[in-house]
């Protein structure tokens, strides 16, 4: 089955993560072995692009592509079963006032 976002087909999950956010997912999560001072440019770029108007609903969006990869990878992650509540215990409030 293939997956498309607008015209761009994702190969991969990280093809999927990058078209659907419009950003590339190491912005967000980093890469093995960066130093500290690429960490502080990523991290920079970042609040960047964050404080740009239509990244707003970035936030929003985030949590929408995670659950619908979970829904498609991982419906079971969704399956919820109501527990029943413990029964209320009544106490008795009648006594002898001291």
């Amino acid at each position: 089955m293939r997956t498309y976002i607008g015209h761009q087909q994702a190969i991969s999950a990280e093809d999927f993560a990058e078209l659907a956010l419009g950003t590339p997912v190491e912005l967000w999560l980093g890469v093995e072995g960066e130093t500290d001072e690429e960490r502080a440019a990523r991290e920079d770029a970042a609040r960047d692009i964050l404080a740009a108007p239509e990244y707003c609903d970035l936030p929003d969006l985030v949590s929408r592509v995670a659950a619908e990869a979970i829904e498609a990878y991982a419906p079971e992650l969704f399956n919820v079963i109501k527990l029943p509540r413990p029964a209320r215990r009544r106490t008795s409030r009648k006594g002898a006032a001291a």
